[in-house]
């Protein structure tokens, strides 16, 4: 039988020195939907809690599980999603999650209370964590070669938009109020992004042949629960914790997340010495590339996610801004993200993996700038004083984003690219996790008592910044496992 991918055979020019070309731009388009709606929903509930919270009577409880629930649930299956793809084919689990989250977007959107918000919103994220993964496993075998170059800086640019625009568009939609609809609109702007997705996908992915040559539905059971009980353990508390004050459980759950991850990890060797099929096959850990992407993904994600939670309680809970205000603030690191990637390419062409050397340098650069602007300015800072600093941040991650998932990736064998996809989507979203965690933990601890409102989060968004900048540095350091020194030819 075929072990073909079904994107791999794709005839319309993507893979070699050419560019993409015919279908190749409808099945690109179709995968950059997926991410668009994957990432903007992380973020666009966000701006709508306020209201959820009045209109449905719901406690501060249910609003944490309402945000937390779609992370908690869409990190724990992100490898499954993968894995999936690679045992059933990509199109088809692709089509199945963006089926299922279209209609439990639709099911937010018309929660008639906190409950079956909160249930549609776990359901949303199971399907996010089915299709997202198939992402990365469609760019990395339907392009190589330049058209891989431009479909990976795309992708990279689609998550930088698709960040910032659920702070617009969720505050845009909430500021228009169209038909009273209000924050359920924030949900049932997904519906017609989903049903075209699925429509295009039925009509422009090819179907091919699962990319496992094992026999259908040989899913290691076994590893799915290891994995997902140590991922709980891991998970549960950074979501949780802060909120929950850090009771005792938190900790031990924290602690007990890494036997269960080495207990997991020796299950799944076993299971490939037996010849069996385990759900994320060992010898991927074995890529230096893929080993140190998912290193350093943690880290960078870390302080992008947990950069833009501090940003925001800062602007709309300090400085009163509303969220369409602080949208437009953020904005500017937007559109330097999305040109930082669509240069990268360009870049990487000349320096190879070393770009990711300049985009982490720049990164640093533009953290240790914001941190200076709030401290030199201290009380008297505005927002649009932080527009620049953001602006050289997004540049810096914009060239951060896309080189790394590719460098990540490229080693990869195209059978398992589906699982390795997952891996690499549930390192950056435990990335994101630890980053507002964390972050948020020092920015509450530093928020105290203040001479106003305003100063004390301008306090504790310094004191989050140095942080920040840790972190920024951490990235960089790491880099070295990732990029390798050229070698020069003798003589």
């Amino acid at each position: 039988m075929s072990t073909e991918t079904g994107p791999r055979s794709v005839p319309s020019g993507e893979r070699g020195d050419r560019g993409i070309t015919g279908s190749g731009w409808w099945i690109l388009g179709i995968a950059l939907a997926g991410t668009f709606l994957a990432i903007m929903d992380s973020f666009i509930v966000n701006v709508a809690v306020p209201s959820v919270r009045a209109e449905l009577n719901a406690s501060f409880a249910q609003i944490e599980f309402v945000v937390g629930g779609y992370v908690l649930v869409y990190g724990l299956l992100l490898v499954l999603g993968g894995r999936l793809g690679d045992l059933h084919g990509v199109q088809r689990m692709f089509v199945v999650g963006v089926g299922v989250f279209t209609l439990a977007s639709l099911a937010a959107g018309l929660a008639p209370d906190a409950t079956s918000l909160i249930v549609a919103r776990l359901v949303q994220g199971g399907g996010a964590a089915l299709f997202y993964p198939q992402v990365l496993a469609i760019l990395r075998t339907a392009f190589d070669g330049r058209a891989g170059a431009t479909a990976f800086a795309l992708f990279g640019a689609t998550i930088g938009l698709a960040s910032i625009a659920g702070q617009l568009v969720g505050g845009l939609l909430l500021h228009l109020d169209v038909w009273g609809l209000g924050w359920r609109l924030v949900f049932l702007v997904n519906v017609p992004v989903g049903v075209a997705t699925v429509v295009g996908a039925l009509r422009f992915l090819p179907r091919g042949e699962r990319t496992c040559s094992r026999v259908r539905g040989a899913l290691d059971v076994t590893g799915v629960g290891l994995l997902s009980v140590a991922l709980l353990a891991l998970s549960v508390p950074l979501v949780e914790g802060n909120h929950a004050g850090w009771p005792w459980w938190t900790w031990v759950s924290l602690v007990s997340s890494l036997p269960l991850l080495a207990v997991f990890v020796v299950w799944e060797r076993r299971l490939k010495r037996r010849g069996g099929a385990p759900l994320v096959d060992p010898d991927l850990l074995a890529l230096r590339g893929f080993a140190a992407g998912n290193g350093i993904a943690v880290v960078f994600f870390a302080g992008n996610a947990g950069l833009f939670f501090v940003l925001t309680l800062t602007l709309q809970d300090g400085l009163g801004y509303s969220p369409l205000t602080a949208g437009l603030v953020f904005a500017p690191l937007a559109v330097t993200f999305a040109v930082a990637s669509l240069i990268g390419p360009r870049l990487s062409v000349r320096w190879g993996h070393h770009v990711l050397t300049l985009g982490y340098g720049v990164n640093t650069v533009g953290t240790a700038v914001l941190l200076a602007t709030v401290w030199l300015d201290g009380a008297e800072t505005t927002g649009w004083e932080l527009v620049a600093p953001l602006a050289i941040v997004g540049f810096g991650q914009g060239l951060g984003v896309s080189p790394l998932f590719g460098a990540a990736l490229g080693e990869v064998p195209e059978r398992a690219a589906g699982a390795a996809g997952g891996v690499l989507e549930t390192a950056s979203q435990l990335g994101m996790s630890l980053g507002v965690t964390v972050l948020g933990l020092v920015f509450s601890t530093a928020l105290g008592d203040g001479p106003s409102v305003a100063v004390a989060h301008l306090n504790a968004f310094t004191t989050a910044l140095v942080g920040n900048l840790a972190l920024a540095v951490a990235a960089l350091v790491l880099l070295r496992f990732l990029v390798r020194p050229r070698v020069q030819p003798n003589g």
